[in-house]
């Protein structure tokens, strides 16, 4: 079995198979016509129920070949312009080499003397993304395993610099339609239920301010502790920005340290033309990027950055057989010091190929393409009398619903859409989202796909409003 083992003995092995694994996959992503084969669970189920795991095939292409009936063949393909539904992006190829680089080399960023010069390209990297942000010349910040993580973490220092010991007096505040790691963070910091304040968001899915000042103000008032504000730049369901700079003006006058979730708009940081729309995000204490989402990075490729890089303390611990406290006086720069994980891979290394590759304009441009795509979808929309479509897009999102001419009921309006994401998802031509608008069934694109046109926008929906009205013809039909 060493044979097996990655070694100056296995060299060739090691060519040979991997090259055996690109060529499939480049086979399948030649040749894939649709973003999904529309398999169901009950189909694929039985597949993988069959295989003994205890039962080896000991033969690289005959499991390639099981791979493909189990995965590659219904896998959900990402790189297709059809598939339109969550934030997964095509992948860029520089980061895809880096990605097939650092799983053979398969450095751990926690310690120096598991990645030496990983560790100071990742550092590079956080150096780099600080100076787009603006945070300043104390910014400092760590990788991590994506936008829930670095908001966990963000809020744990937001929770120490609060310096209070009565937890139950702690507040968070974010948008009605911030992510859920938001509240899902209050309870794994030991916070009580009730310590997340939702604000209500405006017609356009914003941040009121005003809300937020009179929260904050009824806040004090109680006794209570303003811990932290969450403004995201760039929502899941709506791809909306908080006012940034009215919101770090509140948090200045109150005391309270300013996150801003940018998992989805941090591509704005490269972009060349609309960069301004997250002006204010330089006055944060902690930012939230996730490369994965919108500078076409491979899962998983995150980070946290904060203003202030002392408030990382927070998260340190010292083990002596991994980063004893001699090491901070050697100046030796151990990773761990930063992060919440301790094994961490070098993801960092495929946004390193990528900017070395492309460059940062060449990322803006493709999330340039998207921003507008979205535009144009959104003026398809409009002018479309069979959908109602929420908000004018900030980023690259598209929440709309199909509306029957002849029927009124928003409950059965309601199935309709339901079942036409339902039929089009199991006909595999294109895969879109779903979310809720004031307890009403809504669809999303989420378009992060340069390749993506107008023209494939325009035949979805024309696929959705086909399987909406046959839907309700059949539901007339029943009813009759």
């Amino acid at each position: 079995m060493r044979s097996h083992l990655l070694n100056d003995t296995t060299a060739e092995h090691y060519r040979r198979s991997v090259t055996q694994g690109v060529e499939r996959v480049a086979a399948k992503l030649a040749t894939t016509e649709r973003p999904f084969t529309g398999v169901t669970v009950d189909a694929l189920s039985p597949l993988i129920d069959r295989i003994d795991l205890d039962r080896p095939l000991h033969d690289t292409a005959a499991v390639l070949d099981e791979l493909d009936e189990v995965y590659l063949r219904d896998a959900i393909y990402f790189h297709h312009p059809r598939y339109l539904a969550h934030l997964n992006c095509p992948v860029v190829i520089p980061a895809v080499l880096g990605e097939a680089v650092l799983s053979a080399v398969n450095s751990s960023l926690d310690t120096w003397d598991q990645s030496a010069g990983g560790t100071l390209i990742e550092r590079k990297l956080i150096d780099w993304t600080n100076e787009r942000i603006g945070l300043g010349p104390h910014a400092d910040g760590v990788f991590t395993s994506g936008g829930s993580q670095s908001n966990l973490q963000a809020l744990l220092l937001a929770r120490e610099e609060a310096k209070t010991d009565t937890l139950a007096t702690l507040r968070i505040f974010a948008s009605e339609v911030s992510h859920f790691s938001v509240k899902k963070s209050a309870k794994l910091l030991g916070l009580g239920q009730d310590a997340v304040v939702s604000i209500p968001v405006g017609a356009d899915k914003r941040m009121q301010t005003v809300a937020l000042a009179r929260e904050l103000e009824r806040c004090k008032d109680a006794g209570l502790v303003p811990m932290a504000v969450v403004a995201t730049a760039g929502t899941t369901d709506f791809g909306s920005i908080d006012p940034l700079p009215e919101v770090a003006e509140l948090c200045e006058q109150f005391g309270v340290w300013m996150h801003i979730d940018a998992a989805y708009g941090c591509g704005l940081l490269a972009s060349l033309k609309h960069r301004s729309r997250i002006d204010g995000i330089e006055r944060a204490d902690s930012v939230t990027v996730d490369y994965h989402k919108s500078f076409f990075q491979p899962v998983s490729s995150s980070a946290l950055l904060v203003r202030d890089a002392d408030t990382l303390r927070h998260a340190t611990y010292h083990a002596d057989y991994l980063n004893p406290r001699r090491m901070v006086q050697e100046r030796i720069p151990n990773q761990v010091d930063k992060s919440l994980q301790t094994t961490r891979r070098f993801d960092a290394l495929k946004l390193w190929m990528t900017l070395r590759v492309m460059g940062a304009d060449g990322i803006g441009q493709l999330f340039d393409e998207v921003c507008d795509l979205a535009e144009e979808g959104w003026r398809l929309l409009a002018a479309d009398p069979r959908f109602d479509v929420v908000v004018e897009p900030s980023l690259s999102t598209l929440v709309y619903r199909y509306i029957p001419a002849a029927v009124t009921d928003p409950a059965e309006i309601d199935r309709a859409n339901l079942y036409a994401r339902k039929a089009l998802f199991a006909s595999g031509d294109a895969v879109v989202a779903g979310t809720k608008v004031a307890g009403r069934h809504y669809l999303k694109f989420t378009l992060l796909n340069p390749e993506t046109t107008a023209d494939d926008i325009a035949a979805v929906l024309d696929l959705i409003a086909g399987h909406a009205e046959q839907y309700l013809g059949e539901s007339l039909d029943r009813a009759s």
